[in-house]
């Protein structure tokens, strides 16, 4: 049997996004995609975002600044990670350059180099190409940008 969800009203909709956008932060298209799979699409799916969004439950500036601040310091990601994140919301180039301004250049540099040296310490001793390698990986991995982890990588091989 297939999953269908129920078909929400105009208002049940609208009630019902009121309630979900103000437990956590949400962008367009999360609620665009919930309205889709209540199937309410079209005109009455665009004026349920409009009333939300003039009502303050959407905002795409304030989601993109709580993103960027939460996956940084929260899990510690890079800014490379964080932005195909914030690029799969569909956020405009604006909301994500005022998303990044959350990030202060020195607190940036100091967490990517805290968590290249725990990946570090979890290596068993020796400084080879393969220890480089593996810490180089796990720094993409992270989303962190190739200049600052060769950056990072150099000073740890040489203390």
């Amino acid at each position: 049997m297939e999953n269908y969800k129920t078909q929400w009203s105009t208002e049940v909709a609208l009630e019902a996004m009121r309630k979900w956008c103000a437990a956590q932060d949400r962008c367009q298209s999360e609620v665009r995609n919930k309205l889709i799979e209540h199937m309410v699409f079209g005109l009455e799916l665009e004026n349920i975002i409009v009333k939300l969004i003039s009502e303050g439950f959407i905002n795409e500036e304030r989601f993109a600044k709580n993103y960027v601040r939460g996956k940084f310091r929260m899990n510690h990601w890079g800014r490379n990670k964080i932005m195909q994140g914030l690029k799969l919301f569909h956020i405009s180039e604006y909301c994500i350059r005022k998303g990044f301004a959350e990030i202060d250049d020195s607190e940036y540099f100091s967490t990517v180099k805290l968590e290249l040296e725990k990946k570090w310490a979890t290596l068993k001793s020796g400084k080879t190409m393969a220890h480089r390698k593996k810490i180089q990986n796990f720094g993409l991995q992270k989303g962190y940008e190739s200049e600052i982890i060769r950056e990072v990588i150099n000073t740890l091989f040489k203390g």
